[in-house]
């Protein structure tokens, strides 16, 4: 850590003269630093595998669409990424309304193809977003091959697959084209994995964005995620559509983008989240 911090130190011509651990997820560790200057910072350390330079890359994506305050990317490399230290505060009573809102604005920051430049992760799971071939122009194509079947392929390596599972998946590539007919939309900037610990409260009661999974896709599928374990009340909901309006049908499409999230979370943590993939699926047939 000693030789990290001399590192850092020269990224931010400052000395470092206080550290301590904080909360932050499940995959880095997680540091606040006070230098002499009396300037703070958010450090995430511990990996070597290119997480960090994602992460970075993701950060600073979604602060180019200028709607909803995301972290500065201060220093990054293979061994850590610094990030601007913000200080926690209380929800605003308008929180969720505000929140709605500015998501709703992301969610209008748009590209002209699928995926992003590089590849990233979800959690600690690959995310694949390029394509050594033609870049994918269709929705679910994209979806299917790129989130799902890459999920499903290593389900089957994990040894969490079987034959009904498997054949439950195969009905599921049949039926994805008609499950996500007319739902086509330009491609949307996403946060990638946004549910209730991927967002923040700053010290003016306002949301953060952090812990991105970066990639231009549908908004259908970031605002499923939000619904997996909870943590956005109806008022984000009312005030996104009102800003944004959904087309018809979104409800009905949403079991199928939060199959991506449990097949990732079946991989990540185990078998407690199989039944809960067949549940998905099944809602289809």
């Amino acid at each position: 850590m000693n030789s990290l911090l001399r590192k850092i130190e020269d990224h931010i011509n400052d000395q470092i003269v206080n550290q301590r651990s904080v909360g932050g997820g499940c995959i880095a560790q997680t540091t606040m630093l006070e230098t002499i200057s009396g300037k703070t910072y958010f450090l995430k350390s511990g990996f070597s595998n290119g997480i960090f330079l994602n992460e970075a890359n993701g950060l600073n994506e979604l602060r180019k669409a200028d709607c909803i305050r995301i972290p500065q990317v201060i220093a990054v490399d293979q061994q850590f990424l610094l990030l601007e230290h913000i200080r926690s505060g209380a929800k605003a009573n308008s929180f969720f309304i505000e929140f709605g809102q500015q998501f709703a604005s992301l969610h209008q920051f748009t590209s002209q193809q699928f995926g992003f430049y590089e590849n990233n992760f979800i959690g600690a799971s690959p995310q694949i977003n390029t394509s050594k071939e033609q870049p994918e122009q269709d929705w679910t194509d994209f979806y299917f091959n790129n989130r799902l079947l890459y999920q499903f392929k290593l389900a089957e390596r994990n040894g969490y697959s079987d034959e009904d599972f498997r054949n439950l998946f195969i009905k599921i590539e049949h039926l994805i084209k008609s499950i996500l007919n007319e739902s086509d939309e330009a491609p949307t900037l996403l946060h990638g994995d946004l549910w209730g610990g991927n967002y923040m409260v700053d010290e003016n009661g306002k949301a953060v964005l952090i812990d991105p999974a970066v990639y231009y896709g549908h908004r259908e599928a970031d605002l499923a995620m939000t619904k997996l374990f909870g943590g956005f009340n109806t008022d984000f909901y009312r005030s996104y559509n009102s800003s944004y309006p959904l087309k018809e049908g979104y409800e009905y499409r949403e079991n199928i983008y939060l199959l991506y999230h449990v097949l990732n979370h079946l991989n990540l943590f185990g078998l407690s989240y199989k039944s809960q993939a067949v549940q998905l699926m099944k809602s289809y047939l």
